[in-house]
């Protein structure tokens, strides 16, 4: 019997083949006392299980195609750096001494104390890293158990894999094998395996709970990445459709690439500026794949990620020069550290309980609190502004205060590092995130002091409709669609129109293809979008008259008709 299931769609595409179900084992942890003899053993049986779990990771490391892109070897890197972080070794090691414990409880002790801490970061990006360190405990784990081999997975060829979850691990060795598409139970958009997912080019849904309760090895599976359907046990008569289907996507990719060296121009003749969101210095291979000659966003709280200390002024300019002198004299903007709420750079110091971290220490926030923090980067995005077209966006400002603050700092950063002999560019634009309602009810008291602004949509919508995008319990309601949003995105845009000042958007509504025309109908004339969806993005902007959008966008700005909102919005996509 055919049925479907809905979850998350994370890469895009459809796959058609039988199902091959992984169940990872959950291991059952018992504590036991060790007699103090016994202890020194204990802590040989842990190092060599971390020895093992290293030499299993630099396997895997190995198997990488070629072909993939770099970031790849990133996530594999990440996880061997962790195996040697004292958060994983060391701790461990002291429960064992200091409680008389086995290392399976040791190990699960310091495991359940890091989740706890990612748990209560309001970030979903740095929360949902708190995967990395289950992934890494996990192969620990199995090898204290006694299985050192690695899994095979023979038999994923040309198959789609059902999962609890999927490390980025096996995501790699699956793609290696001919792995057809896969959907796990857990995980998010913003997941290593998600991303991974999506540089790979492998169909993916996420958050498909219980999914393995409604499969059986070898069935049929459609599996739709755009959407976050499956389709198990389908008819012939939906097979044959998602078949023509996947004709239509090859078909619609091939024709794509031809506007990789088009310029991004409407049809009335408006030039439209199309720039990429990166987190990575590796990401600029996608940057080029697509054909874009600037980066709207360099997200850089990967720096921090699965470390003890902060990175130094020497990492932070290490990794921007990369992007920058990659790109040449393409545009480069990157946005000071955005860390979560209760997100410190020792991860060891979790703060005190926060009740809503979302409204509390966090980016900017945070960096004014650091002012060391703060510094390292500020110096190293200075220095790097000499190397290439460089500039600088401050993220979640909310008053004036805190612009004169950030400006005071970088005047005082100048000085120093002239003082020092530095070069840097004295003209480096500064920006800043429209974010928060208070800035884009206010964008005309803040262009004074700055030299453009980027729209943030993803925290924007938060904040203005009260809700937690990351709570499952209410995240129904976070809606692009809703007037109050569309208004403050046609506020923040107007409230340029007279200083000249550029505006951008950088925010996931930016690269939802759904919304492009509604933005350029509200004004929006620079888009910073995902790499994955540039050529999309740039095939709707060159075939929309937008001198066609007045009258919709008026409606859609006016209506409080959910429906008609939604009426409207097909109508504009026609």
């Amino acid at each position: 019997m055919s049925f479907t299931l809905q979850g998350i769609g994370v890469s895009k595409g459809i796959a058609i083949g039988k199902i091959h179900i992984i169940d990872h084992d959950t291991i059952e942890v018992n504590e036991y006392t060790l007699s103090k003899q016994s202890l020194d053993d204990e802590v040989a049986r842990f190092e060599n299980a971390l020895v093992i779990a290293r030499l299993q990771l630099e396997k895997i490391q190995q198997n990488v195609p070629k072909t993939a892109p770099e970031d790849v070897v990133t996530f594999i890197e990440t996880h061997l750096l962790m195996l040697n972080d004292s958060l994983l070794v060391d701790a461990p090691i002291n429960f064992i001494r200091e409680k008389q414990c086995n290392a399976e409880w040791a190990l699960k002790l310091q495991c359940d104390y890091l989740v706890k801490v990612f748990d209560e970061m309001d970030d979903p990006y740095i929360s949902s890293r708190k995967r990395d360190v289950e992934q890494v405990v996990s192969r620990i784990q199995h090898i204290l158990r006694g299985h050192t081999e690695l899994p095979s997975s023979s038999d994923v060829s040309n198959a789609i894999v059902v999962a609890d979850d999927l490390t980025p691990a096996d995501t790699i060795l699956m793609q290696h094998q001919g792995i057809l598409g896969f959907v796990t139970e857990y995980g998010g958009t913003t997941s290593h395996t998600a991303i991974l997912a999506r540089s790979l080019g492998i169909p993916a849904i996420v958050g498909l709970h219980r999914a393995r309760r409604y499969v059986r090895p070898d069935d049929t599976l459609i599996l739709d990445g755009v959407h976050g359907v499956m389709l198990i046990a389908p008819d012939q008569r939906a097979i044959e459709y998602y078949q023509n289907q996947q004709k239509q996507d090859k078909q619609r990719r091939t024709a794509l690439k031809r506007l990789k060296q088009a310029p991004c121009i409407s049809i009335d003749g408006q030039e439209i500026k199309l720039h990429t969101n990166i987190e990575f210095p590796e990401d600029i291979a996608s940057v080029k794949k697509a054909g874009s000659d600037g980066v709207g966003l360099y997200r850089t709280e990967f720096l921090f990620m699965n470390r003890l200390d902060p990175p130094d002024e020497a990492e932070h300019y290490a990794a921007y020069l990369k992007v920058v002198k990659s790109l040449k004299q393409g545009e480069v903007t990157i946005r000071t550290v955005d860390l979560g709420a209760d997100k410190q750079a020792n991860p060891q110091h979790s703060g005190p309980w926060i009740a809503n971290p979302a409204l509390g220490l966090r980016a900017i926030r945070l960096c004014l609190k650091n002012m060391s923090l703060f510094k390292q980067q500020l110096r190293a995005i200075l220095r790097v502004s000499a190397e290439g077209n460089v500039r600088m966006m401050i993220p979640m400002l909310s008053g004036l205060q805190e612009l004169t603050q950030v400006l005071n700092i970088v005047e005082e950063t100048r000085r120093e590092l002239s003082q020092e002999g530095f070069d840097f560019d004295p003209t480096m634009p500064v920006g800043a995130m429209v974010e928060v309602p208070a800035m884009a009810i206010c964008t005309d008291l803040f262009l004074p002091y700055l030299d453009f602004l980027s729209i943030g949509t993803n925290d924007l919508i938060q904040y203005t409709l009260a809700i937690d995008r990351c709570d499952d319990s209410v995240n129904y309601l976070y809606d692009p669609l809703h007037p109050a949003i569309l208004r403050l995105i046609k506020m923040s845009i107007d409230g340029t129109a007279d200083s000249g000042k550029p505006i951008s958007m950088c925010g996931e509504m930016a690269s939802d293809t759904r919304y492009v025309r509604l933005l350029l109908g509200l004004g929006l004339r620079s888009f910073s979008v995902n790499p994955e969806a540039f050529l999309e993005v740039k095939q709707i902007i060159n075939n929309t008259d937008m001198s066609e959008l007045h009258i919709i966008i008026k409606r859609m700005l006016n209506t409080n008709s959910p429906t008609e909102m939604r009426f409207l919005l097909d109508k504009i996509n026609e």
